[in-house]
């Protein structure tokens, strides 16, 4: 497979316009009494520019931008010009080594999707399903319109750091006649204390991820998606997350759940010498298929917080579970949040600073054998039921190279004693192989569709 680190970016189609951008980059913003309207000229490239390119222009001329494209803080600008957010113009390349997805920060809006093959669909019928998605989600990261029937939900936006993320469930093989090809590691969850699984929001032959720094990119995407799947697959459930929007804080933070607590502080970083390792399938795994190259598995949970019981704790209480302390994200042993926990610390009366059950003790991979995954959740609010209780929680999304030996290790340990496990509720529970990026020319899951 060629090497995908570097992809060519495609031409762009404008959602406003339809038509091929140039390739010149767009002015700065007219100056206020200006008109932003004025025909296009040898000076003046504007017209057809893309809002894709029109905000990454904006980016050079009053916006300071991080590392993964979103707006950081504000450069002195023109007071005559009108600075345009950064937000919009972040952009994830769909032909990628990994898929979209998995690595990128973590985003604004999310939309969890799975489907069941619809009677009579099989081998054919999803290829052609996901030749179609892999086109749509292409365009739609680029910050173009759909091939057809674009519903223009997101036709004033920029790409909003978009990603599509495709992947296969454990039922999807017997329905395609692809048995032989089901990854080991694809065997059912066992079942844990901590479980209350409705089996109808569970699992699913295809599963879909979309996440995007706007609402409405994220919404038009899942439209889309649903679309696409035309008469070949129906929707077995569908889950709608949320995380803090990007620059919302002074400065980029770890984010925090709807408990209050810090979440994904000892999240393993790409940086890492053993990354690859942990989350994605080598290329001669040996154990693993060959189309599941550079891929992952994610398990996905729907976790119910008991925000009720939760928040009667006192503070104290509440880090006692955790152990950290909620203001900083620190181990209660001392320190920053990014210090190393002291396991053995005791205080002035011989008790562990950090308890024996406190849920961030428990998780450690060097308590668990080393076991590590990459977690990428959302929050969810589902509404209030009537009793008043808030149907809140986390959509749980980990990536790992071996699910027995990351989120199964580490549930198992949980399961065992963890403080939090009373304060939480999984109520349904996912699977999915997902396979590597699609190279040029190619869509996802090809090289197990067409073997």
């Amino acid at each position: 497979m060629p090497d995908q680190s570097l992809p060519e970016a495609p031409t762009p189609v404008s959602r406003s316009t339809g038509a091929r951008a140039p390739e010149t980059l767009a002015p700065a913003p007219a100056p206020a009494g200006e008109s932003a309207e004025r025909p296009a000229s040898a000076e003046s490239p504007v017209k057809d520019l893309t809002r894709r390119r029109l905000l990454g222009a904006a980016g050079a001329s009053g916006l300071v931008l991080g590392a993964a494209g979103v707006a950081v803080g504000y450069a002195a600008a023109p007071a005559q010009a009108t600075p345009l957010s950064s937000v919009g113009a972040g952009q994830a390349m769909f032909h990628v080594k990994h898929q979209p997805g998995i690595t990128q920060g973590l985003q604004a809006r999310g939309h969890l999707i799975a489907f069941d093959l619809a009677a009579g669909a099989g081998r054919k019928e999803a290829a052609a399903l996901l030749r179609r998605w892999s086109e749509t989600a292409r365009l739609l990261m680029a910050g173009e319109a759909a091939a057809h029937d674009d519903t223009d939900v997101a036709r004033d936006a920029g790409p909003s750091s978009l990603t599509v993320t495709f992947g296969f469930g454990n039922s999807f093989f017997a329905r395609t006649g692809l048995e032989k090809q089901r990854p080991v590691a694809l065997d059912p969850l066992p079942a844990f204390s901590s479980d209350h699984l409705d089996a109808t929001r569970s699992n699913g032959d295809l599963w879909v991820q979309i996440g995007a720094d706007d609402a409405l990119v994220a919404f038009h995407a899942l439209r889309a998606v649903q679309k696409d799947a035309g008469g070949a697959a129906k929707v077995r459930w569908q889950m709608n997350g949320f995380n803090r929007t990007p620059g919302a804080t002074a400065h980029p933070m770890t984010a925090r759940n709807l408990m209050g607590q810090m979440d994904g502080t000892r999240n393993p970083k790409p940086a890492e010498a053993d990354f690859d390792q942990r989350i994605f399938v080598p290329a001669d795994s040996g154990k693993d298929p060959a189309w599941m190259a550079n891929g992952s598995y994610a398990v996905v949970r729907r976790i119910r917080m008991l925000l009720d019981d939760w928040e009667k704790l006192s503070l104290k209480a509440q880090e006692q579970v955790v152990g950290r302390r909620k203001a900083d994200g620190a181990a209660l042993s001392g320190g920053t949040e990014t210090t190393e926990m002291d396991l053995e610390k005791t205080d002035a009366n011989g008790d562990l600073v950090v308890p024996i059950n406190a849920h961030a003790r428990i998780t450690r991979p060097d308590q668990n054998g080393g076991a590590a995954m990459l977690r990428r959740p959302f929050s969810y609010h589902d509404g209030i039921d009537p009793d008043g209780t808030p149907d809140a929680g986390l959509l749980f999304v980990c990536w790992q190279a071996d699910p027995l030996r990351g989120f199964v290790t580490v549930q198992r340990k949980l399961d065992r004693g963890d403080a939090l496990s009373q304060y939480i509720r999984h109520e349904s529970s996912g699977l999915f192989a997902v396979p590597g990026g699609a190279a040029k020319g190619e869509y996802v899951g090809q090289r197990l569709l067409e073997a």
